[in-house]
């Protein structure tokens, strides 16, 4: 019988590099496809680009169920508002991963045009919680994510409406908010805490 040859194992540089390349074929997967996917982390915009990121997004919360309800609430502008004069500007720069709130203190039927940017695609939701019934009775207007949103928006009810922006790339994002109308306050709201805010008008 003859004896088969006994196969020599692979050089150990061989097996360095097998290592690690399958080492990097994993992180490339962890944030091209998982990340994406699982969380809606996306820093390389390999998952938004692929279409992965919906696997992500979950099925309309109660507030935005609420909120899909009411009607003339919110009114979207493709253009920049021609606006001479804006009743407060507000302006905050976010690490990576940073989240921050902005409430305006609006009455009933009071109407507020608004714009902001971002100079970088940022995670944002619009919404509003009455004076009578708190955070329980919230509504979600608009949620998603981009560079910037205006328009007018006109109070369902007496409360605090506004927005929540959060950056999710690697670097600092830097967004601008101007408003105007018949606004009572203004209220920042970061890490678990609140701050009650002047209004402050762009200088001429």
């Amino acid at each position: 019988m003859t004896e088969q040859p006994i196969a020599s194992p692979p050089p150990r540089n061989k097996l360095m590099l097998g290592i690690v390349g399958a080492v990097l074929v994993a992180i490339i997967a962890l944030v091209a496809f998982i990340l994406p996917a699982a969380y809606g982390i996306d820093p390389t915009g390999a998952g938004r680009a692929l279409g992965i990121t919906k696997a992500a997004e979950p099925e309309m919360s109660e507030e935005q169920i609420r909120g899909a309800r009411r009607s003339g609430v919110l009114t979207l502008s493709e253009q920049p508002l021609q606006r001479q004069e804006w009743d407060d500007e507000w302006e905050v720069v976010l690490a990576p991963y940073e989240g921050i709130e902005l409430k305006y203190t609006l009455e009933e039927g009071a109407a507020m045009d608004f714009e902001w940017v971002a100079t970088d695609e940022v995670e944002y939701d619009l919404h509003s919680h009455p004076f009578e019934g708190g955070t329980e009775l919230t509504e979600g207007y608009a949620l998603g994510q981009g560079e910037r949103m205006q328009g007018r928006y006109v109070a369902a009810f007496s409360g605090l409406h506004g927005w929540y922006w959060q950056n999710r790339t690697l670097e600092d994002v830097t967004v601008t908010v101007r408003a105007a109308g018949p606004i009572q306050g203004s209220t920042v709201f970061y890490q678990g805490g609140q701050q009650e805010r002047e209004l402050a008008p762009p200088a001429p």
